[in-house]
């Protein structure tokens, strides 16, 4: 048998950085290895095909992009 972690998603914010270009990461991609990658909205969309047979999971928070800003 085999123990598995499994993780609570923690909502992203300001701080975590797109993996390819350092923008703001509004995706994370848990990969099935067990590490993650995050991405700014427009990377995420550039490799999502790739990306779907390595992921095990995807949490997609674009809709962040559309929201008003709180002042």
């Amino acid at each position: 048998m085999t123990d598995q972690l499994i993780l609570e998603a923690t909502p992203l914010n300001a701080v975590d950085r797109c993996d390819r270009c350092g923008a703001q990461a509004f995706v994370r991609a848990v990969l099935l290895s067990g590490g993650e990658l995050l991405f700014c909205g427009h990377h995420a969309k550039e490799y999502a095909v790739g990306l779907k047979p390595l992921v095990a999971h995807i949490q997609d928070e674009t809709e962040k992009l559309a929201q008003a800003p709180i002042n």
